[in-house]
């Protein structure tokens, strides 16, 4: 990836330019919360200003009023993580209004009071695949003294979640009348995701990220219907993480203060449970691991060749092992990620015990490398963990890999399709279009990346598990991580989420940027830092004075 420090001047009157042209486009599109597209030649498709899109719905053209005391009833009250989502989006929907009591001596009557929310199950147990689905109704008033109704009803409490951000965002304060209102009612939205997994990759060691940021994070991918943080926390350079079996090994942490506890891990995953989001851990091995030596130098070959982990010795693996079984008492996710990735052995063939024990075990370093890959998985899966790796495990030794491994591509295109051929599992992460630290991607490029793309037979499609947007640390900490995530993670949240026909058909500058732009302002809103849609480098500061939604 390529560090900016500057824009060339004749880019920056591109941009001027491309932006002169959103200010006239956003002149011609509705205030209200739909916009007219022309994909169809036979009339018009309207497109509500909900991200990501629902899969099916329809509304009407008359507004509602909500109470700022709006009510929670149905069983869903009596779920936590429903109750406790209810009020939070209530925190969000009315910002404004937090003096409740004036404003209701000042209208009598709201058409929406209360928010009805059933939930078909009992179990609140959080897994890949879980049932996300929900389906909202907002009805009109029939009359003036009868309030209209909005009812959420949704199969597991974490569809009832989807379903909440959903109805915020039909939300939207009324600066004239100081009153919340839902427009273009009466609606009807039935919804469900397009793909199990819609994930960010985090990446805390480059740059230690505190634990209020990676909340902030957690809460901001919610908004945009993500369900799973990859917590890539150790890698070479720093090793953060409180192993209570190994307790030497965050020694390889940057600093005493640049450290996550077993408590500040338990609760990342609680906080994130809360939203409907698991947390898939990764320990990348064999290589990526320099800083296990800190702690525990017998863990590298020799002093002056440090990775990957020495695969002659047992301490390794019973190292490896500990930390596994330290991390599975904190991670129920039935994923976990090994890594494997980016393994130079030439420090195997290098150092003199190593390339003995290989000699008297008849390997190659190649050997070698397939031998730790396979033997992390044997110890994955002897703790019910179903094993993740980089896709270079795959392009090396296909034929070895244990069959319930997920394979994650990141290399380029091309690699899903033969991942499934096989029989395997496959997540997409194209580093050319969903590396986050690859600031010269646009946001159109991110969107029309497509997970399915060149697998034609639906038994293989179904292998694809979904996708995830990877911010990679080396140049993002907490100064600047938020605005390299975000808007260009949601573009690829609504790629993962909606159907494949409506976001795909049609000029996406008119039917989904607009909805972009209008999302990034409620990220705003909501006190996320997200950078200007169209800026052509991620993180850039906005070319001059406007509008948010024009930028």
């Amino acid at each position: 990836m390529g560090l900016w420090w500057c824009i060339p001047r004749s880019l920056v009157v591109v941009a001027a330019a491309h932006a002169l042209f959103l200010i006239v486009c956003a002149l011609c599109v509705s205030q209200a919360l739909g916009v007219k597209t022309s994909q169809q030649p036979h009339g018009h498709v309207s497109h509500p200003f909900i991200w990501p899109l629902p899969e099916k719905f329809t509304f009407g053209n008359e507004s509602l009023s909500v109470d700022p005391a709006l009510s929670l009833t149905g069983n869903g009250a009596a779920s936590p993580i429903v109750l406790a989502a209810f009020d939070r989006y209530k925190g969000i929907v009315f910002k404004h209004a937090s003096g409740f009591g004036l404003l209701r001596t000042l209208r009598t009557f709201y058409d929406v009071a209360k928010l009805n929310i059933t939930v078909h199950s009992n179990t609140e147990e959080l897994q890949l695949g879980v049932d996300e689905s929900y389906s909202l109704f907002v009805s009109k008033a029939k009359e003036h003294s009868v309030a209209g109704e909005v009812t959420i009803e949704a199969n597991t409490v974490f569809g009832a979640l989807r379903g909440l951000e959903t109805f915020s965002q039909l939300c939207s304060f009324d600066y004239t009348t100081k009153t919340v209102q839902i427009y273009k009612a009466p609606w009807s939205i039935r919804d469900k995701p397009r793909f199990a997994y819609r994930g960010l990759m985090l990446d805390t060691s480059r740059h230690y990220l505190p634990i209020d940021v990676i909340k902030q994070i957690i809460e901001s991918m919610s908004y945009a219907k993500l369900n799973v943080l990859h917590w890539h926390i150790i890698d070479k350079e720093s090793f953060p993480l409180e192993i209570p079996t190994y307790p030497n090994l965050w020694k390889g942490s940057y600093t005493k203060w640049e450290r996550y506890t077993v408590e500040d891990a338990y609760e990342i995953v609680n906080f994130s449970k809360m939203r409907g989001i698991n947390v898939m851990a990764e320990v990348d091995v064999p290589g990526h691991a320099e800083s296990w030596g800190i702690g525990y130098p017998d863990l590298w070959p020799s002093p002056s060749c440090r990775e990957p982990l020495d695969v002659s010795k047992k301490f390794t693996f019973d190292v490896l092992s500990g930390i596994l079984t330290d991390m599975r008492k904190i991670f129920p996710f039935e994923l976990f990620h090994l890594g494997g990735d980016e393994v130079n052995t030439d420090c195997w063939s290098n150092s003199s015990q190593v390339t003995e024990w290989l000699r008297n075990h008849h390997m190659t370093a190649k050997d070698a490398y397939q031998y730790f890959v396979l033997k992390a998985q044997d110890i994955a899966l002897s703790k019910n963990w179903i094993p993740v790796n980089w896709e270079e495990t795959f392009n090396t030794f296909p034929t070895k890999l244990h069959p319930q491994t997920v394979v994650h591509n990141w290399l380029g295109p091309g690699v899903c399709p033969k991942v499934v051929a096989k029989g395997f599992r496959c997540i997409f992460s194209n580093q050319g279009v969903w590396y986050l630290d690859h600031l010269d991607v646009p946001w159109d490029v991110v969107y029309t990346a497509e997970p399915l793309e060149g697998i034609q037979k639906v038994s293989e499609q179904k292998l694809v598990l979904g996708g995830e947007v990877c911010m990679w640390g080396e140049t993002a900490d907490t100064s600047d991580v938020q605005q390299t995530i975000w808007p260009r993670a949601a573009a690829a949240a609504e790629r993962l989420w909606s159907p494949r026909d409506s976001t795909s058909a049609g000029n996406i500058n008119l039917t989904a940027l607009p909805r972009l732009q209008y999302f990034r302002c409620l990220l705003n809103r909501r006190g996320v830092p997200a950078a200007p849609v169209t800026n052509f480098y991620a993180r850039t500061a906005p070319i001059g004075s406007g509008s948010c939604f024009e930028q």
